[in-house]
């Protein structure tokens, strides 16, 4: 896939211009976004994203166009699982709702800025070694496996990790939020408000999401530029999503057992591409490994739709039934 520098330029002004226009058009006032509005901003992002899919389609053909909205819908679908983590966050701190937006438009600055970084690490491995798919592909079947047996259950409160508790300790700290601020200055001396550490705990449960999503889309596409575009625009929308689904998270019971899935398939079909590039010494005596198919885009594309469609279908059944079971018993009550 040719993608002249200017293409790069171009592309990479627009992500910032929109999350410029994010930081001064919604974040600047604090506010606590109406459902329409969240509704009409994350229908906004996502066609922002189905036409630049449509603009690769056009552009470099059907199969680049297939590895980039293969690698979107994954990723927008990772990034809702990510939403659980941060609504933990949210509660555990006590962030206002007028507050959370800014929050949550930092951490996904630093996620950007973070899975841009581990693409170009993850791009440099593949160039130069091609038995980083084992590793990647290993990987996201362990990582499948701890997605199935979290199953339907998700952590009701969330720990502060080791970063966290050492800038507690480290940190003078104020006891309240401060407005938005980061900072305030208390009997002439300069606290840390609660804003900032909920901005590192934000930032660096985005570290995590990354060790999961980057290995996730190589499985799907190995061109960086689809990479990086397939997650910067899945970001893009997180803000407006997390307030248009946040009291819909709970009702997505089979999500975990839905990314389980696919993150598996991810990590077959990396496996599969590694054996067809095998250099392994130990492996087929470091020779090609062809007697498998490899697993094309359409297929790829088709197993992520179809389960995640009966993933959202099956949640919403069972959460129909557990309330109408609830209802019958306070009737009866």
């Amino acid at each position: 896939m040719n993608v002249p520098f200017w293409v790069w330029a171009a592309t990479v002004a627009a992500i910032v211009a929109m999350l410029v226009f994010d930081y001064v058009g919604h974040v600047r006032t604090p506010h606590a976004p109406t459902l329409r509005e969240s509704t009409r901003w994350s229908i906004g992002y996502v066609a922002i994203a189905l036409a630049f899919g449509g603009l690769v389609w056009a552009v470099w053909g059907p199969v680049y166009g297939g590895e980039y909205f293969a690698g979107y819908i994954t990723e927008k679908s990772l990034s809702v699982d990510n939403l659980f983590v941060f609504v933990l966050i949210m509660a555990s701190f006590r962030v206002p709702r007028a507050f959370q937006q800014k929050v949550l438009l930092v951490g996904i600055t630093v996620a950007l800025v973070l899975r841009t970084v581990f693409i170009l690490v993850g791009a440099a491995l593949i160039e130069n070694f091609s038995w980083v798919f084992y590793l990647f592909g290993l990987f996201l079947v362990w990582t499948a496996i701890s997605q199935m047996r979290a199953g339907t259950s998700h952590e009701d409160e969330f720990h502060e990790n080791a970063v966290l508790r050492m800038a507690r300790r480290v940190l003078p700290t104020s006891d309240s939020y401060v407005g938005d601020r980061l900072t305030t200055r208390v009997d002439g001396k300069r606290l840390i408000t609660p804003m900032l550490f909920v901005m590192l705990a934000i930032g660096s449960a985005d570290i995590l999401f990354a060790v999961d999503s980057i290995p996730a889309i190589f499985g799907l596409t190995q061109e960086t530029y689809l990479v990086f575009t397939a997650n910067a625009f899945s970001l893009l929308g997180l803000r407006q999503l997390f307030f248009l689904i946040d009291g819909l998270l709970d009702r997505l019971v089979y999500l975990n057992y839905g990314l389980g899935v696919i993150l598996a398939f991810i990590g077959a079909k990396l496996v599969i591409h590694a054996l067809h590039t095998n250099e392994v010494p130990f492996i087929n005596g470091g020779e090609h490994v062809t007697f498998v198919p490899e697993i094309g885009t359409p297929l790829s594309l088709g197993v992520i739709v179809v389960t995640l469609t009966i993933t959202t279908v099956a949640s919403l059944l069972r959460d129909r039934a557990v309330r109408r079971a609830e209802k019958k018993v306070d009737e009866r009550v």
